[in-house]
């Protein structure tokens, strides 16, 4: 028995096509098993067989003919099927409706600093021109009654008492660098901790490719190393069999802010457990235990550097254990910076507050 179905009094599936529905769980599957695209098929049949999301006149097969003649996943020289950049570009943008919706419907991420000035963000407020504000800050609809209320239609004229002017918060320009842990706590106990952090790293970079294009994203994922990815390599990232080098995370992070030369950097960094290895003379140094003092020592000394270069590390620890805690409140306060412990479910809503929150400072 398949249960009730309420989708004739929902407006927004009624305007969808079987094909629209469909897709959105395939590119939901495709990011939860990193772009491999027959396993997220299989996972798709087996939901249509549970809960029949198809019909005799729109099958798996039409479906996956619609994938790609409207071009949302293409075929490599090895045969190998995977999303398009048509593809890749709308997961980033559902992932942003996603957390960036939510943020909205709480009443969240609206942190806008009390200093007004110019050049900055307009907003609906309006207050009277005053000496020093720009010609592109006039409010001219306003100004324009203001002038016929106060001098009548007849004999029209517009005096600087008439003028008033938008209203601009400052914002900064920004660069950021998003540290994403790829060790293999990151789906331990059978919880899946990657895909909320993929996800949250997606949303991010549409919005400020989209919102904020002047500022810079840089994504680093550390796990026995750490290195570089681009935005659209985000959907396929996996956990591997890795430890847990936080060190050259942000070795690395700090290099890509020195080579971008802004006065306002930060550091975001995504993880759930302690530090647990490093380098050292081009050999791995590991403890599984993750209560090394000489790796511990090595973390805390990154994140004193990053604060006398003002770089500031906001510490999102998707993980509840006490000694992990711990670790994160040293490292915050050698760094004077931010943690946040997050379940998975509100790791976007700090995420975002929290960038929102920093454009709109002088740093």
């Amino acid at each position: 028995m398949i249960g009730f179905r309420f989708s004739e009094f929902s407006e927004e599936l009624k305007d969808e096509t079987p094909f629209e529905r469909l897709l959105k769980i395939f590119l939901e599957l495709m990011t939860h098993t990193s772009g491999d695209f027959e396993e997220s098929m299989a996972w798709l049949k087996e939901l249509d067989d549970e809960h029949g999301l198809t019909t005799p006149e729109y099958t798996l097969e039409d479906f996956r003919r619609d994938l790609e003649e409207k071009r949302y996943i293409k075929t490599d020289e090895n045969n190998q099927t995977g999303l398009s950049e048509k593809s890749e570009q709308l997961i980033r943008k559902k992932a942003l409706e996603q957390i960036f919706g939510k943020l909205k419907k709480g009443g969240k991420g609206n942190h806008k600093t009390n200093s007004i000035g110019q050049g900055g963000e307009n907003n609906t407020d309006h207050r009277p021109f005053q000496f020093g504000d720009t010609l592109d800050q006039i409010a001219f609809t306003e100004s324009f009654k203001n002038a016929q209320i106060n001098n009548g239609i007849d004999s029209f004229q517009m005096t600087e008492r008439d003028l008033e002017v938008t209203e601009s918060f400052h914002s900064t320009q920004m660069s950021t660098v998003l540290m994403i842990d790829i060790s293999h706590s990151m789906i331990l106990y059978g919880e899946d901790r990657i895909t909320p952090a993929k996800k949250v790293a997606m949303a991010l970079a549409e919005l400020i490719t989209t919102k904020y294009p002047k500022d810079s994203l840089d994504i680093v994922v550390f796990g026995n190393d750490a290195w570089e990815v681009k935005i659209k390599d985000l959907p396929y990232l996996s956990v591997g069999p890795y430890h847990t080098n936080t060190v050259a995370g942000l070795e690395l992070a700090m290099d890509l802010l020195r080579r971008r030369k802004n006065s306002n950097r930060q550091i975001f960094m995504i993880t759930d457990g302690k530090p647990t290895c490093l380098i050292e003379n081009g050999e791995y140094y590991q403890n599984s235990w993750g209560q090394d003092p000489k790796i511990l020592n090595r973390t805390i000394n990154l994140g004193i550097q990053c604060r006398k270069l003002n770089i500031p590390i906001t510490t999102f620890m998707i993980a509840k254990d006490p000694y992990l805690q711990k670790f994160v409140e040293e490292f915050t306060e050698a760094n004077q910076g931010k943690a946040f412990y997050s379940d998975l479910n509100g790791l976007g809503n700090f995420i975002f507050t929290d960038y929102e929150k920093n454009k709109r400072k002088r740093v």
